[in-house]
């Protein structure tokens, strides 16, 4: 999963074209002779989508092998060019965190902007590396990789037990901490779940 570019733009009504604020680029996986092309490109397209993207919107434009996922808060848009398999829920998350981040810095003074800014602004290309992890963007992405590595655990671990010749059933049968209704609970259930055979 990868993220290409990040772009943070003024887009209200009143702005007949977007006004790019921000801007920062991950190129690295492409020849160093296209940046130039590719940067063009970035910037015609992220503005395309942003002056696309209506305010209080989030929308998404699938072009080849990229997604461009585009916020716009009220006139203040933030636009993210990632692969395809960059989660889109991580990808919004992002851009929600990019314009709190951009707002709490610059505050309204994107407002009063009439022109690209040449301005570099460290956070974004921070962001840039930092969220290709879609975990990092996306705390509830996070939470659900670590359950799902716990579950992964805990099968490995009765896995484990079982591997050791120990089988459940019979560990059921010997324990002391488990009352008859318990037991005979288990055994129901287990054939229950129990796959038929086909003869």
């Amino acid at each position: 999963m990868s993220i290409t570019a990040l772009l943070v733009l003024k887009c209200t009504p009143d702005t007949p074209n977007p006004v790019i604020l921000a801007h920062a680029f991950d190129f690295s996986g492409f020849n160093y002779f296209y940046h130039p092309n590719i940067s063009e490109f970035v910037r015609f397209f992220g503005s395309t989508v942003a002056g696309r993207t209506l305010p209080s919107q989030r929308q998404s434009v699938k072009h080849k092998d990229e997604v461009v996922h585009s916020y716009n808060r009220n006139g203040l848009c933030a636009v993210g060019f990632m692969d395809d398999r960059y989660p889109v829920r991580s990808a919004f998350s992002l851009l929600d965190q990019v314009l709190d981040e951009y707002q709490k810095i610059f505050g309204e003074t994107w407002r009063s902007a009439k022109e690209v800014s040449k301005q570099k602004w460290p956070y974004l290309v921070e962001a840039l590396e930092k969220f290709k992890d879609p975990a990092e963007a996306d705390k509830l992405l996070k939470i659900q990789m670590e359950l799902d590595e716990s579950s992964i655990i805990f099968h490995k671990t009765i896995d484990g037990l079982l591997a050791r010749g120990e089988k459940l059933d019979s560990l059921v049968e010997k324990s002391s901490d488990l009352n008859k209704a318990s037991k005979m609970f288990y055994k129901r259930a287990r054939k229950t779940n129990t796959c038929c055979t086909i003869l």
